[in-house]
């Protein structure tokens, strides 16, 4: 089990050290763009993995916060021309306070009545954020707010501001999208270590258990939340920093959500890597078909339009066939390897 842990540092040590180095191996390219948004990926994998993997508390409505994240910075920065990166920790902020106004009564739901929720709360924001200044501009008292500027843009977006120098801005970002996945990935950490940990992991077995030894899993399960919260909303203003323009269609929409399930699932929920290794897999499986096409006879059929049943199809594999997801099929085939190896010293002493 040492060794394995070893080896597991060892190769990620490697792996990180590599994509700190591509901006200079590959600078301007292509390859820095997929590191980004692979880091950005990689943070909302692990941030909903906090609530979904340790708590157990499927959640299909996190794409509220990346959204949040997004437009508060996107207004803020528009309104006070205040430097973008100075809103993150109030991007994050505005998030947790979201999560806690919607997760404290839809926590106390359990299994897929909890889902099911978030589903429709999810729906509800969007709707909500992409008919926000149409309804701000119809109350008397509040239509001053967006008499000049607009707060989400409605179908038409916000647009940041294009910096002077967008090769040094996008490296800039490159590296603060590898630190705060660092960061994400170091709260994770902390967390599974921590009782604060403990107790998510024993609300995830046994609620009505943990109930009996004492610990409270409504206060635990909205501490979740708001932590995975504030995670994702971080996010959400990496990204509109990075692109410069949002969209509330986009930015709140359902298959965001959908995201974050699926790459820890695939992964390996409820681990420190397998989210990690989830969100990989995700991102370059999108990548590859944003641009393959599949040729029937003259018919020539875009694989992007087909995106999420193929996740889907890749979701039932895994859950019928690998409950433990990719991590779980590695540590499967290093155990097979390991009771080769002893089979065979055995037979040798025999």
């Amino acid at each position: 089990m040492r060794t394995d842990r070893s080896l597991t540092w060892l190769v990620a040590i490697v792996v990180l050290a590599f994509v700190a180095a591509l901006p200079m191996l590959y600078p301007g390219s292509y390859w820095q763009t997929l590191g980004l948004i692979t880091f950005l990926f990689v943070s909302l994998s692990v941030s909903w993995n906090i609530l979904g993997g340790y708590g157990g508390q499927i959640s299909f409505g996190h794409g509220t916060f990346l959204g949040l994240g997004a437009f508060t910075t996107a207004a803020i920065a528009l309104r006070t021309g205040i430097p973008p990166w100075l809103t993150i920790p109030v991007a994050g902020l505005i998030a947790m306070l979201y999560g806690l106004l919607w997760g404290y009564p839809t926590l106390r739901l359990r299994g897929p009545y909890f889902s099911i929720a978030t589903i429709g709360v999810g729906e509800a924001t969007r709707v909500l954020m992409i008919n926000l200044d149409d309804l701000l501009r119809g109350i008397p008292v509040l239509k001053e707010v967006v008499r000049f500027r607009p707060l989400t843009g409605g179908a038409s977006g916000l647009t940041l501001p294009m910096p002077a120098d967008i090769r040094s801005y996008a490296l800039a970002y490159y590296y603060g999208a590898f630190a705060f996945m660092l960061v994400a990935l170091a709260v994770s950490w902390w967390i599974r270590r921590s009782r604060f940990g403990l107790a998510l992991l024993a609300i995830n077995m046994d609620p009505d258990a943990a109930e009996t030894l004492g610990i409270s899993t409504s206060r635990y399960k909205v501490m979740a939340l708001m932590v995975s919260a504030f995670l994702v909303g971080i996010v959400g203003s990496l990204y509109a920093q990075y692109f410069l323009f949002i969209d509330p269609r986009e930015m709140f929409s359902f298959q965001n959500s959908i995201a974050m399930v699926l790459m820890p699932i695939i992964g390996g929920v409820g681990t420190l890597w397998g989210p990690v290794l989830g969100a990989v897999v995700f991102k370059v499986v999108e990548d590859r078909l944003s641009t393959a096409r599949l040729m029937v006879g003259s018919l020539s059929i875009n694989l992007v339009q087909f995106n999420l049943l193929l996740y889907g199809l890749l979701l039932v594999l895994i859950i019928l066939f690998e409950p433990g997801g990719v991590l779980g099929l590695i540590r499967r085939i290093g155990r097979s390897k390991l009771s080769l190896r002893i089979s065979a010293r055995f037979r040798g002493w025999v």
